[in-house]
């Protein structure tokens, strides 16, 4: 339910040029694209969830979605051929765009992108790492940090001469 003062964003706000692709070329450029538009991407998603309200966030998104654009454009001027082979053996192979029986054109994709846009795919892993956004924008009135009492704590190793002496033979030994 909306009350008489609740504000919806003007047709002007909500245009921007979208990033029309397909599946598999969206699948194809995936793990550079987000690596590429990664601390907009992050901007966004910290604004949405600091903000609760999405009005909010509108320029940071034009951004994200200017980055994606800004992203195919250098593709498509450096490295066409390869994304398009690429992104048509993720279309044709499989039902579901499973990247395992592309590994070859995966492999001279990311060898152009790397050569051509000094580009590296990141590492397997690499999205599921905490990270720290350094960001400019001011935090939103009221905002409490959270705290996680049920954190580990650090574990405090004392220096070598601090040890007690071992129990049981030499701390350098190790018995088979």
């Amino acid at each position: 339910m909306l009350t008489k003062s609740f504000e919806l964003p003007t047709e002007e706000q909500l245009t921007v040029e979208e990033v029309n692709i397909s599946t598999p070329a969206l699948r194809a450029g995936a793990f550079h694209l987000g690596k590429y538009c990664e601390t907009p991407s992050q901007e966004f998603m910290l604004c949405r969830f600091e903000e609760k309200d999405p009005r909010k966030c509108f320029e940071i998104g034009k951004e994200v979605t200017a980055c994606g654009l800004e992203f195919f454009r250098k593709v498509k001027k450096e490295c066409l051929d390869e994304f398009t082979q690429f992104a048509n053996c993720l279309d044709k192979s499989s039902v579901d765009f499973k990247f395992s029986p592309c590994r070859n054109t995966q492999a001279a994709f990311d060898k152009c992108m790397l050569e051509k846009l000094e580009m590296n795919k990141p590492g397997y892993g690499y999205y599921c790492r905490a990270k720290v956004l350094k960001t400019d924008r001011p935090r939103p009135p009221g905002y409490i940090t959270p705290e996680f009492p049920n954190a580990a704590k650090p574990i405090v190793i004392p220096p070598y001469e601090e040890l007690p002496e071992a129990k049981h033979g030499s701390r350098f030994f190790v018995y088979p």
